[in-house]
């Protein structure tokens, strides 16, 4: 229901657009440009070294990640501040799904979850912003996070299971015929994990920017029937909101699972 109410508002603010908007206004809509990594100081180049928009708007995530757990709970008081009390929330959240998904043996790997958590969610709000840049958008920073979850998660199977680790592939419960057959689609299903992994937060993200990116060009050409693409906007952004808590948790459950196939192989 959700998706055909926002293609029948689409609809409708096309058609508006259509009928009512003035024969001198030009619809120009780009919204892909603002996904675009440019230099932070002159020049086209960019290399390596170069510092851009993306650089920028990630050290900002991990600042915010430094700033409410470790600036944020420094007093570590019995009455919490709001700050103390949403690093707690974060903190006992995470623990939980750790624990609760992966098993009490997985909690050892708390720290880099958390991690990968908190710079998620906050990479993500802040992509909210006006003028921001939406570094969680870009498959590259997903990608990097997604293979280092595969590599961990592998390394991590065969370091505690060794060779039994290949079980994993190995579906005992089903026929014996049926048995290789099902290995190489598990064995193909496990190294398209970090794809899938990193596609669905960027995919997520950068569709939720571009819509609304989309609505906000038809305010600006519908004049007196702008309040419409506005009300959309509104709704999105606050869908966005959700969505931008929605992909780290789903990102970070999809770790725990991971990482209990790598602890316990055995189907």
């Amino acid at each position: 229901m959700g998706k055909l109410f926002f293609w029948v508002v689409l609809a409708l603010v096309i058609v508006s657009g259509a009928l009512f908007a003035p024969e001198e206004a030009h619809l120009a809509i780009h919204p892909m440009d603002q996904f675009v990594v440019k230099p932070l100081f002159g020049g086209e180049a960019i290399h390596w070294y170069t510092p851009t928009n993306a650089t920028l708007w990630m050290a900002l995530a991990v600042l915010s990640v430094f700033g409410l757990l470790v600036v944020g709970t420094r007093g570590r008081a019995i009455i919490p501040s709001r700050i103390q009390s949403v690093a707690e929330l974060a903190y006992g959240f995470v623990y939980k799904m750790v624990e609760d998904v992966a098993g009490k043996d997985a909690v050892k790997f708390f720290p880099y979850i958390m991690t990968l958590f908190m710079f998620i969610v906050l990479a993500n709000f802040l992509g909210l912003l006006p003028m921001s840049f939406a570094t969680t958008s870009h498959i590259a920073v997903t990608a990097v996070m997604a293979a280092l979850v595969f590599i961990t998660v592998t390394v991590v199977g065969f370091v505690k299971n060794g060779a039994k680790f290949l079980g994993l592939f190995w579906v005992k419960s089903a026929p014996l015929p049926l048995r290789p057959v099902l290995a190489v689609i598990e064995l193909i299903s496990y190294f398209v994990r970090p794809v899938s992994h990193s596609i669905r937060l960027g995919g997520n993200i950068m569709a939720g920017h571009a819509v609304l990116k989309v609505f906000a060009g038809f305010a600006a050409a519908l004049g007196m029937f702008s309040f419409l693409p506005v009300f959309a906007i509104t709704a999105v952004y606050a869908l966005e909101v959700l969505v931008a808590f929605i992909q780290a948790y789903v990102f970070t459950i999809l770790t725990c699972v991971y990482l209990k196939d790598a602890l316990h192989p055995s189907h």
